[in-house]
């Protein structure tokens, strides 16, 4: 469209399957900034090859400049985006740049939008190669003063950002997850029944599906479940995820456990058992000490199980009052928490209808269209 802001998308960072969270968040946002259609930005995509590949249907909704590297090739892919990038910029005429991995290019020639998924390498910076955390810390405060506009996905990381990095919070805006319509279709009892006969498992279950990093705190949730156990003998704990580096501490924490035989580890399931795995769940925990965001939370409540989760970082905004909360730490406020939860099932009944109305605000469209107000921002400043 004439007179139109054109803006372009930078994916260079987007290896598909490699990028974890960040990847589902930058697509489902992308796909409902396409269905948003705003008449005021013509937007494209600047992406590895392989982006064709993993996410055929985005392609097809922008156009898409494509460079033709290998994703684990990380020195050449940040070669291109001081070289490749800014020449496209030029050549393409665009207005604004947006930069959805959390670094500005050192080259950049055009305003610039940023991205910061949250600072988890360097606030936890043992969960991550040195060679990584080095490049952030060097790279993240001089990106911070480039871009016009920094997006977190939480306020509680846009606060954090602001406080770690001497941002002016005024240059800060929240881009939240969106869900799309298909998670709060009914999931059909018989797949319910599926999940509960392949993990056997025999009365009410409590979830938590991450991978296990030490950030997510799986051996504060097996000791609560070790603490409610006796109480609540048919209940089961599955940890459904793969395996993170923290994989020997929870094998130890579920050995040492005493009810070991009831804790199921299903590894990394298909999308379909996990809906499944949430519709049945007589409530989902979230113990995790550092959270951008916490979309789990979000997809449980969309699915119907109450949730429990820790009070820190951008968890309680994501649960709000629809959720309870617990320190992440507190071993016997955990167990007391989802004890309650199977002892009462209609109080858990009517926490998981409150939080499935509050998923509900967390649409596709509501974050593209705080995505495009961040554009319109930066256009502005000067």
């Amino acid at each position: 469209m004439s007179g139109a802001h054109r803006v372009g998308v930078n994916l260079l960072w987007l290896v598909p399957g490699v990028v974890g969270g960040s990847e589902e968040y930058t697509v489902r946002l992308l796909h409902g900034l396409a269905d948003l259609d705003p008449p005021d930005f013509e937007v494209e995509l600047l992406a590895l090859d392989a982006l064709r590949h993993a996410h055929p249907d985005l392609v097809a909704r922008f156009p898409t400049r494509s460079i033709g590297l290998r994703g684990w090739a990380k020195p050449l892919r940040v070669a291109a985006e001081t070289t490749w990038l800014p020449a496209v910029a030029r050549s393409r005429r665009l207005d604004l740049v947006h930069h959805a991995g959390g670094v500005v290019p050192l080259v950049r020639g055009v305003p610039a939008v940023l991205t910061i998924h949250d600072l988890q390498p360097l606030d936890l910076p043992r969960n991550f190669g040195r060679a990584k955390v080095a490049y952030l810390r060097a790279m993240l405060p001089r990106s911070v003063r480039a871009a016009r506009v920094v997006v977190t996905p939480s306020r509680a990381a846009g606060d954090r950002v602001a406080e770690r990095l001497g941002l002016d919070r005024a240059r800060v805006r929240t881009v939240p997850h969106g869900l799309g319509p298909e998670l709060f279709d009914t999931v059909p009892a018989a797949e319910v029944d599926r999940v509960r006969r392949c993990w056997d498992l025999r009365g009410p279950w409590i979830l938590y599906p991450v991978i296990t990093y030490a950030h997510k705190n799986h051996a504060t949730l097996v000791r609560a479940f070790a603490a409610l156990a006796e109480r609540h003998p048919d209940a089961h704990l599955v940890l459904a995820g793969g395996e993170g580096p923290a994989e020997a501490e929870v094998r130890a924490a579920v050995a040492a456990s005493g009810a070991a035989d009831r804790v199921r580890r299903t590894g990394r399931v298909s999308r379909a058992d996990l809906d499944a795995l949430f519709a049945g769940a007589a409530a989902v925990a979230f113990p995790s000490r550092y959270e951008g965001f916490g979309i789990g939370a979000l997809e449980a409540m969309a699915r119907g199980a109450p949730v429990v989760v820790a009070d820190a970082t951008a968890l309680p905004e994501v649960v709000g009052p629809a959720g309870t909360l617990v320190p992440p730490d507190d071993v016997a406020g955990w167990a007391r928490a989802l004890s309650d939860l199977l002892d009462d099932p209609v109080a858990a009944r009517r926490q998981a209808e409150a939080g499935r109305a509050r998923a509900r605000a967390f649409t596709d469209a509501a974050a593209a269209t705080a995505l495009l107000d961040a554009y319109r921002a930066a256009l502005t400043e000067t």
